[in-house]
């Protein structure tokens, strides 16, 4: 792929859930994400209230899925980028327009996988130690 290829960005835009899996699967993300549960899968998509998305042409290249109040806190859940398209950018303009539609407190929060921890500091994010994950708890 080359820089100067045509990816449109798009704020709340109807996605299907199998272009969503599909994306993750093909981003790498699909290994920590649900992607062989649809339901699941759709209910990450219904409930999300920000969804910036990457487009070259009718497919689906990259995401910034989000829940937020769009004052204080804004959780990126899922950030993706398919393979063929990383180190274009696409991923730093999904956060950016993520960014532009929430108000100047507003923080933008995220958990990135081990190996993307340099990427997210490159980018002005700071590290945060206090965050805490609790798990639904299985057979109960």
């Amino acid at each position: 792929m080359t820089k100067d290829m045509d990816i449109d960005f798009k704020v709340n835009s109807p996605l299907g859930t199998e272009q969503f899996i599909g994306l993750l699967v093909g981003s790498t993300l699909g290994e920590r994400r649900p992607v062989n549960d649809s339901v699941c899968m759709q209910g990450m998509l219904d409930n999300a209230n920000l969804i910036v998305s990457a487009w070259q042409g009718d497919q689906l290249v990259g995401i910034a899925r989000s829940m937020t109040d769009f004052h204080y806190a804004c959780y990126l859940s899922d950030l993706a980028v398919h393979e063929n398209y990383q180190k274009l950018g696409i991923g730093k303009r999904l956060q950016a327009l993520t960014q532009e539609q929430l108000g100047p407190l507003c923080k933008l929060i995220l958990i990135a996988a081990p190996a993307a921890n340099g990427y997210y500091e490159q980018l002005g994010y700071s590290h945060n130690d206090r965050c805490w994950v609790k798990e639904q708890a299985t057979g109960v």
